[in-house]
């Protein structure tokens, strides 16, 4: 993972470089996305991680 974190950087790091702050900003959105998207597939994310509703669970610790 620590060459991943590496290659992610150094993508980010030439994209600032070469294509200003909106490249830096477009490149770091779609690599969320795709990193998302991965963790789907992969199957260490459920659709449901993203759109729980609340439920009268968490009020109860309240009290």
């Amino acid at each position: 993972m620590a060459v991943v974190g590496v290659v992610a950087g150094m993508t980010l790091g030439f994209a600032g470089y070469f294509g200003g702050f909106g490249a830096f900003v477009v490149v770091a959105v779609l690599g969320a996305i795709g990193f998302v998207i991965g963790r789907f597939i992969d199957g260490d994310l459920e659709p449901g991680d993203f759109f729980r509703t609340r439920t009268s669970g968490r009020d109860d610790r309240r009290r």
